[in-house]
């Protein structure tokens, strides 16, 4: 199993930008020189505490200061941004990457991004599709483009000087595009099938319970055989919400406790999924539990992995259990409250935590 990182990221909105912004850079950083294999990154304009507004931008921020750490968008949202330049600032990026680029998608959770942008209420998941459908054509041709869609158009037909170059949109380094990723934030989810058809490899959100993350294989498996492929569980990416210490009470406190990070990072999601978007049941196996019992404290108990090394591991394999098979497991990075703790924790767990894993699931060296 490799390792890899998610960050939405979330800090608390009194923060300064300009320090958080800092610390998320340095996270990167960090990942990278302990041999982290990926890092995605989120974007949202609308949200003060998630104050990443381009995930394309921050990464292009670390391009050059990373060496081996495969860096990605995690998502594009892709409803709130023209086709053609998303399809630019991709490629230009894979480009500054050289190819460590993973393109992360999805129609966009976040209600005020929508309302924003003005396709609160719409059908986002159409005017996803009909975007990335029409990025996916611009990297296969040169201009002049024609594209006529229901949401969007792009053309260069008019304005076209092919022998200078006027009028083609960048290609990727990768060819014929960076590999896509579809974050899968739903029990039993059919955008998990459909993706797969396509290629496209999913995330399991860190918000699930491990039962409806282990709901999203046997979907995955469903698209890649439709299409006559055979899944392989390399392909899936499951994001966890993990905090590793020296000292078991301050895994607790700092993991668990309604002071810590992570406690105000489930305060924030219970507030925005089940205070406001009708999403409880990712929360709950039982569909006749009261939402009042969707407590931040009830939330954090449920999805927090945190402890010392072994305990963490022993979470870790029993949380694996659960959801069978899968390549690569996303450490979740919350607010460094405690900047001293958060890089210990990473460095706990590539370090240690990660070979015991490997170790115990006979995962052979390389």
């Amino acid at each position: 199993m490799k390792l890899g990182m998610f960050m939405m990221p979330l800090h608390p909105p009194g923060r300064d930008p300009s320090v958080t912004l800092a610390e998320d850079r340095e996270a990167i950083l960090l990942a990278d020189r302990l041999g982290y294999c990926e890092a995605l990154v989120g974007e949202h304009i609308t949200d003060l505490a998630e104050n990443i507004t381009s995930s394309l931008m921050f990464l292009a921020s670390v391009a050059h200061e990373t060496k081996n750490i495969v860096l990605g968008s995690g998502t594009i949202n892709m409803p709130n941004t023209h086709p053609a330049a998303v399809a630019g600032q991709v490629a230009m990026l894979d480009h500054m990457l050289k190819g460590r680029f993973i393109m992360g998608i999805s129609p966009g959770g976040l209600m005020s991004d929508a309302e924003v942008f003005g396709n609160y209420q719409k059908d986002r998941n159409a005017i996803f599709l009909e975007s990335i459908n029409m990025v996916l054509e611009i990297w296969k041709r040169d201009g002049p483009y024609d594209l006529k869609g229901e949401y969007f158009n792009v053309t260069t037909g008019r304005t076209m000087i092919p022998e200078i170059g006027q009028g083609t949109i960048l290609k990727p380094y990768q060819k014929p595009h960076p590999p896509i990723v579809v974050t899968a934030v739903a029990p039993h989810s059919k955008g998990v099938t459909e993706a797969a058809k396509r290629g496209w490899m999913p995330i399991s959100a860190n918000f699930l319970l491990p039962e409806w993350v282990a709901s999203h294989w046997p979907k995955f498996a469903e698209g890649r055989r439709a299409v006559g492929a055979e899944p392989d569980p390399a392909d899936w990416r499951v994001a966890k919400s993990i905090f590793v210490a020296d000292d078991d009470k301050v895994a607790e406190r700092y993991g668990r406790g309604s002071e810590g990070p992570y406690h105000f990072y489930f305060r924030q999601l219970v507030r925005k999924l089940v205070g406001f978007a009708g999403r409880s049941n990712l929360f709950k196996l039982d569909q006749n539990q009261p939402d009042a019992e969707i407590t931040p404290d009830y939330v954090t108990n449920k999805l927090v992995i945190a402890g010392t090394v072994n305990s963490v591991v022993d979470q870790i394999l029993a949380f694996r259990e659960t959801t069978g098979d899968f390549g690569t497991l996303y450490y979740a990075c919350m607010d460094w409250k405690d900047a001293g703790l958060g890089r210990r924790s990473m460095e706990l767990m590539a370090e240690q935590v990660m070979p015991r894993v490997n170790a115990a699931l006979k995962v052979p060296k390389k």
